[in-house]
């Protein structure tokens, strides 16, 4: 029933979710297998938001994870925008996945690694899937020339991160790929004010879309920190993209969305609870294996509530973030723009166009002239 939902709510065919290769100007041999609906909404140059596949295959349990990614991408497409979600499908990179990938992930039935920078190399190698990171996600948006990104949370640096030097990937990578990034913040089992001094470091724009500077912290609308600015408006992020553009600063900007305040978690149940994952995750698992677990603990902590706060603030990001990139695509490309509704793969619209008569046609006009004169005379 999901699968068909997906389908139709997508307004094309499942046959019709084909993948075409693109080529890398730069390495002829790294090829990325790009969606039909992406590639046409780049050459078009309508607007495309990407997503993380992370939160699919290892942010939440089956069957909320695909639940949320169909309706995610349902969400740009309301908006205007066109979805792009990024991830690694037995050593192919997609920009753009199919109804019967986004099954394939969710089930989580083969063997699937969290996909940051330094793990390319391995997993395309060795031919297996990857959910794509932050920072995994940036690379191949950036490569697609897709210039924003939506996810849950970004990564930062842990609890004892001075000690520990355990800081995500995704912060350097903010300071070094071109991407906007939307996301509640950062999540909140981290060191917020460490994170942002980082993120200051590392040269990133660190904006909040909201009528004041609170920083969000993912479960809770204010984290006691604030960030150096904030606009009211999608279009106000949006031409803060373009002026960074036009600069051409190599580095990414956040935007961070507080979650919806109904969605938001009582912020002394959700510090207890985060005190207690990040206690046990101490001794029970160390790396790339220690945000889940706290997350996964933390949804069981909370009997649940984490997980629908999860999803609503990742819905209201995509919402945003569509909405930015619609913003963004008339300012950069107004005489392309097309409004909501309008996509070539929609195959009802494209169906209809079919059947309608097509003329096309001009008109040449010839001169013959006749000089009766034996000669012409030129004046000076």
């Amino acid at each position: 029933m999901l699968r068909q939902l997906n389908c139709v709510s997508r307004g094309i065919l499942a046959t019709g979710c084909t993948s075409t290769l693109f080529r890398s100007n730069r390495h002829q041999s790294c090829s990325i297998a790009v969606g039909q609906e992406v590639k046409e909404a780049l050459l078009s140059h309508q607007p495309v938001v990407a997503l993380e596949s992370t939160i699919i295959t290892h942010g939440m349990p089956y069957p909320q994870n695909l639940e949320t990614a169909i309706k995610v991408e349902d969400i740009i497409r309301k908006e205007g925008a066109v979805p792009a979600t990024i991830a690694i499908i037995k050593g192919q990179v997609h920009a753009g996945i199919t109804c019967e990938q986004l099954h394939f992930l969710a089930a989580k039935k083969d063997p699937c690694i969290k996909t940051s920078r330094r793990d390319f190399p391995y997993v395309l190698a060795k031919g297996i899937s990857g959910g794509t990171t932050v920072s995994g996600t940036m690379i191949i948006a950036h490569k697609m020339n897709i210039p924003i990104f939506v996810t849950g949370g970004i990564g930062g640096v842990h609890r004892g991160g001075e000690n520990t030097l355990d800081i995500s990937a995704d912060l350097t990578e903010l300071g070094r790929t071109p991407v906007t990034v939307v996301s509640a913040g950062v999540k909140s089992i981290l060191d917020i004010g460490k994170t942002l001094e980082y993120l200051e470091t590392q040269g990133v724009c660190v904006t909040v879309l909201g009528s004041d500077p609170k920083f969000p912290d993912f479960f809770t609308r204010d984290s006691g920190y604030t960030a150096p600015y904030h606009v009211e408006s999608p279009a106000l992020a949006a031409l803060m993209m373009q002026k960074r553009a036009e600069l051409d600063i190599n580095s990414g900007m956040l935007i961070a969305v507080p979650i919806p305040q109904r969605y938001e978690i009582e912020g002394q149940q959700i510090k207890n609870a985060i005190e207690q994952a990040v206690k046990e995750a101490e001794s029970a698992v160390r790396g790339r294996d220690v945000t889940p677990y706290i997350l996964q603990r933390i949804l069981e902590i909370t009997g649940g509530q984490s997980l629908k706060s999860n999803i609503a603030l990742i819905e209201n990001n995509a919402k945003i973030g569509a909405q930015i990139a619609v913003e963004y695509a008339k300012l950069t490309s107004p005489s392309s723009y097309k409004p909501p509704g309008y996509f070539p793969s929609n195959e009802l619209k494209a169906s209809e166009a079919r059947g309608k008569p097509v003329v096309i046609g001009g008109s040449i006009v010839d001169f013959v002239a006749t000089v009766k004169e034996p000669e012409i005379k030129v004046c000076l």
